[in-house]
């Protein structure tokens, strides 16, 4: 480390610094604040010793310069007067302690320890920190991708309720947390509970929380999910599953904007900001007798669609080459190459299980397959080969989606087409011109287009 010593005793000065580069670190002394304040604008430093008194600019003023200039340094103030009222107004300002003088070596050799040590762990949270955000990336440059980032930013800086709806896999959670990112809350918690995977008997419990001797095996207070959401999100993950009696608690929770834990009386306010998600027709739901029309009003304030892969195809190779990335990071090795060939086949999986299968599958391959490239037929055993069901495409004369333009419905017809005649030909650019009746000029720009090439 860079470590900056402040005092306008010398012989201080070369006792810290001996200290300091016995340890092996750099050490650069200051005679006054002044002189520390002009070689921070300049230098960087990780760590600072700083003299309380001193003439001119003393060491508190000093302090909240260094801390302005190098906001990341950690300064240990040192003084042979020391009072808590000092103490008090430096921890305040930024300090990490107050060491007094005489200064003992191997105390000082100690906080140089620990500071690397604090600056460790540091790196590690936020290594384990990336890991974890490394599946959390949105991944796409398709028409229904853009149109679904419109929405989130439309949606996200405002407290409205959002209802997130799309196919199991199509990646909802990771709507639900990228609204989060970009909300006013997102310094706030995220948190999230699934409705399907909670017995109905504790899903109030972990949903308000409850209190001590609620009922049998309750020996203390427990803090519900709406609770530890508090100045942030509170992601109901498969709303549609939720029990019917409990989604009559939740709309009276909604509807007061307060709630009481099981066993209690006491109402309690609460600021969460309320986001559901579900893979179920909700309307259709409602006309069956399974979800309350008043709630899901209540959660329906802003819908919010998430495309299946199918939909969005196009992405599929940003998505294969990010999925092999992601899984070279994580288990320390070289990242896997992918066939050009191989990804007409990817493109011609009908994808049942949406991002969710895709990354699955490219975590297969990148684990089972031998050497460093991803081939056709790697994947094609994987998938099951061109007789399996789900690899089947849907049909090119399907009925047209309702409320998607014409020109999105043309591109996507297009894009079927090229890739079943690009798997047909085996990516033989002057057949497929053959078999298209189009010039290769012309292909060429549309298979670049859609990422066939």
């Amino acid at each position: 480390m860079n470590i900056l010593i402040v005092d306008d005793d010398a012989n201080i000065r070369d006792s810290l610094a001996y200290v300091v580069e016995k340890k092996g670190h750099n050490a650069c002394t200051c005679a006054s604040g002044e002189e520390a304040i002009e070689k921070s604008k300049n230098d960087s430093f990780d760590m600072a010793f700083l003299d309380v008194k001193m003439p001119g600019v003393g060491g508190m003023k000093a302090l909240e310069m260094l801390i302005a200039f190098l906001p990341q340094i950690k300064i240990f103030m040192i003084s042979g007067e020391a009072d808590i009222a000092t103490a008090v107004r430096a921890t305040k300002l930024g300090a990490c302690d107050f060491l007094e003088k005489p200064l003992n070596a191997d105390k000082v050799g100690l906080e140089i320890d620990r500071i690397i040590e604090q600056r460790r762990l540091d790196e590690e949270l936020a290594r384990l920190k990336s890991l974890v955000d490394l599946d959390r990336d949105m991944v796409g440059k398709s028409s229904a991708m853009q149109r679904l980032c419109q929405d989130i930013g439309r949606a996200a800086p405002t407290d409205s309720r959002i209802l997130v709806f799309g196919p199991s896999g199509s990646g909802k959670e990771l709507v639900a947390r990228e609204i989060h990112k970009k909300s006013l809350r997102n310094e706030g918690p995220f948190i999230q509970l699934n409705c399907a995977a909670i017995p109905r008997e504790l899903i109030e419990s972990e949903l308000f929380g409850y209190e001590k001797g609620a009922f049998t095996g309750a020996h203390k207070r427990k803090l519900g999910l709406i609770e530890q959401a508090q100045g942030g999100t509170l992601l109901l993950d498969e709303v549609g599953d939720m029990a019917y009696e409990t989604q009559a608690k939740l709309l009276r929770v909604l509807q007061e904007n307060e709630f009481s834990r099981v066993g209690g009386s006491k109402p309690q306010k609460f600021d969460v900001r309320i986001i559901s998600a579900t893979n179920k027709d909700l309307a259709d739901e409602i006309v069956r007798g399974h979800f309350r029309e008043d709630l899901y009003f209540r959660l329906n304030v802003i819908p919010i669609r998430v495309p299946p892969l199918a939909e969005r195809k196009e992405d599929i190779p940003l998505m294969v080459n990010y999925f092999l990335k992601t899984y070279s990071i994580k288990n320390g090795k070289s990242a896997k190459k992918i066939s050009q060939d191989a990804i007409p086949a990817l493109q011609l999986h009908h994808w049942p299980g949406n991002v969710r299968e895709l990354k699955n599958i490219m975590e297969r391959l990148a684990i089972m397959t031998t050497g460093d490239h991803i081939r056709r037929e790697d994947v094609e055993s994987v998938l099951g080969g061109a007789d399996h069901p789900s690899a089947v495409p849907p049909s090119v004369d399907a009925l047209p989606e309702a409320n998607v333009p014409l020109k999105e419905q043309l591109t996507d017809f297009e894009r079927r087409i090229l890739t079943m005649a690009y798997a047909e030909f085996q990516g033989n650019v002057s057949k497929m011109s053959q078999g298209l009746k189009t010039d290769r000029a012309n292909l060429h720009k549309k298979l670049k287009k859609y990422n066939l090439k």
